[in-house]
């Protein structure tokens, strides 16, 4: 898949990271996570990233992220594309862009580099080498320490023409106008906010109609009829499943920091699709927590 395919790709309909399947020992169980996609995959979503936050990415070993983005590929080859989630700083981030791309991933999501803070011109170097190493197509998660600016972007862009995607999960409306103004259709860009759902008709009013929908890993269904209602601008819809499901999951979600990741591995459970717990610095979600997930999920129906 050329980097252009994976632009067009990803520029319509709903994406998702599927969580990554834990044994109750903690150790990554191949055959849970193969299972996982083979009942995501036929509901249609346009691409499913492989070992991306969701999927606690970075709690994996080196030796397992292969094992995941191999498991992914070989499950989903000729059902759903796999865009490998791959990040930490920069040698680290080629290897495991590389290895995806052995591997057989249609691309990668490059995560922020974590810790460190730098400057404008160090991360866009970051990016850079990345792109450089690989030949499929990039997308750039700007988020935490990564922060690239318009002024940034532009150059980096002419420089890396496999630099095909653009997701914010910042949240800063006037950055995102101003990127979307001064780059104009060279990128795909993708929502992407904890829960976006919440985010979705007011980032498609600016231009990013594009989102990645972490709830699809348990209520699938409701996740693709919210996004056929923001597509068709269907407010009532909207508004129902807000007040209804995504307003309360929310309640739930922001009661501890990582719950983000933590909520879907419980909703995943009460659906009948076990991943394990996740591990730590993560926490599980507490009993009566699981309770108030499960009774709102039962009142959407059949998922």
């Amino acid at each position: 898949m050329t980097p252009q395919d994976l632009k067009q790709i990803i520029s319509s309909g709903l994406l998702s990271f599927p969580i990554t399947d834990f044994d109750p020992q903690g150790d990554f169980d191949a055959r849970s996570y193969a299972a996982r996609l083979e009942w995501l995959a036929p509901y249609g979503a346009s691409a499913l990233f492989a070992a991306g936050g969701t999927g606690e990415f970075f709690s994996l070993a080196g030796s397992e992220y292969g094992q995941v983005i191999k498991t992914a590929v070989d499950t989903c080859r000729g059902k759903v594309p796999i865009i490998a989630g791959a990040g930490g700083p920069t040698r680290q981030a080629i290897a495991y862009a590389q290895e995806a791309e052995r591997l057989g991933a249609h691309g990668i999501l490059l995560l922020p580099h974590y810790l460190t803070e730098a400057s404008p011109e160090g991360v866009a170097a970051h990016v850079e080498a990345v792109c450089r190493s690989v030949k499929f197509g990039v997308i750039v998660y700007n988020r935490a320490v990564c922060r690239l600016s318009p002024a940034v972007l532009k150059p980096l862009a002419e420089r890396c023409p496999n630099l095909v995607g653009f997701k914010d999960g910042i949240g800063d409306i006037e950055l995102m106008v101003s990127i979307r103004q001064a780059m104009g259709d060279r990128f795909a860009y993708l929502g992407g906010l904890p829960t976006a759902e919440v985010y979705a008709a007011a980032y498609k009013a600016l231009g990013v109609p594009v989102y990645s929908s972490a709830v699809f890993n348990f209520v699938p269904k409701t996740a693709l009829e919210f996004y056929r209602a923001v597509t068709a601008d269907d407010r009532a819809t909207q508004s129902r499943l807000l007040d209804s499901f995504f307003l309360p999951y929310l309640a739930i979600r922001n009661r501890k920091p990582g719950y983000a990741v933590s909520i879907i591995k419980a909703g995943a459970k009460i659906v009948g699709h076990p991943g394990g717990p996740v591990r730590p610095p993560l926490t599980n979600l507490m009993p009566e927590e699981t309770e108030q997930l499960a009774a709102l999920i039962e009142t959407l129906g059949s998922q």
